[in-house]
């Protein structure tokens, strides 16, 4: 399969371009100019178009980091924009290409259904509220141009990714390895993880698979609560987890932030993978970071 890729430097994307190009797939990358591949500049909305014709499919993975740097009102408008005005300038370039693709992947992230307590969330669960839920409403939205014009869309809504290599795992190995590791907030909010190994599989499952179109929830069939987390890390690395991080220090030091992504619950299902047929490799949250973590 011929395949575009953008955000191929992030966490997703570094890890997905090789694993792709070893299942036989040739990856181009869709990057800002000065890289190697085809140029695009969202912000100016200039992109090479020509270059796009004959994709058997397209990734879009590109987007403004939310969990770097205090939520100021010029960050949100750069996390919002990245997603929104991005995605929709890429739907209305692919679908006006002579050879459009087959089918569009586009990035979402479950912070599309806000803080929902104990609910379990499936696909067709409605927004909720907040700020990344009205991101990830408007990020899905700018993607339908595609859908509506024949392009099988696919909303990759991701959970918390578990890499060593970066993300919120690597971010809590030094805390947890000094042994000062430990709930955040009441503990009792869930946490819908799921393992690099299946984030890639789960990826190439949807490019593969006609049947899936719309959300599919990117997340392991194992949610759970923050204080569960804590000690199934802690219990991994061997250490103790006895200091938590209280509410308000989470809100002093990470504002906003703290509420939508330390703070927020969501319990979610992976139903659209399930009923497809994808076989999970790490269903299970320890066994998933013994893997990870060579543990």
């Amino acid at each position: 399969m011929k395949i575009l890729m953008s955000g191929s430097t992030g966490l997703v994307g570094s890890a997905l371009v090789p694993y792709l190009a070893n299942k036989s797939h040739s990856v181009t990358r869709l990057v800002r100019k000065g890289q190697s591949g085809i140029s695009w500049n969202p912000d100016a909305g200039s992109i090479d178009t020509a270059a796009l014709e004959g994709f058997d499919a397209v990734i879009h993975l590109a987007g403004e980091s939310i969990a770097s740097g205090r939520w100021t009102a010029a960050k949100k408008q750069r996390i919002r924009d990245s997603r929104v005005r991005g995605t929709h300038q890429l739907a209305e370039v692919l679908t006006a290409l002579k050879l459009p693709p087959r089918t569009l992947l586009c990035a979402s992230a479950i912070g599309f259904y806000g803080d929902r307590g104990e609910e379990i969330l499936r696909e067709e669960n409605p927004a909720g509220t907040g700020f990344l839920a009205e991101v990830c409403r408007a990020w899905e939205a700018a993607a339908a141009t595609a859908a509506l014009k024949g392009i099988r869309v696919v909303y990759l809504r991701f959970g918390v990714i578990l890499s060593p290599a970066g993300g919120a795992l690597a971010k809590m190995l030094v805390p947890f390895k000094l042994g000062v590791g430990g709930k955040i907030g009441p503990g009792n909010q869930y946490m819908s993880w799921i393992a690099i190994d299946d984030v890639l599989g789960a990826v190439l499952h949807a490019l593969s698979n006609p049947v899936l179109k719309g959300p599919v929830n990117v997340v392991a069939p194992d949610p759970v609560t923050n204080l569960a987390f804590t000690k199934t890390l802690g219990r991994v690395l061997w250490r103790p987890t006895i200091v938590p991080l209280p509410a308000f220090a989470a809100r002093l030091a990470f504002g906003e932030m703290a509420d939508e992504l330390l703070l927020a619950s969501q319990r979610v299902e992976p139903r659209m993978l399930h009923k497809s047929g994808y076989a999970f490799r790490y269903p299970e949250l320890e066994g998933a970071l013994r893997h990870l973590l060579n543990r």
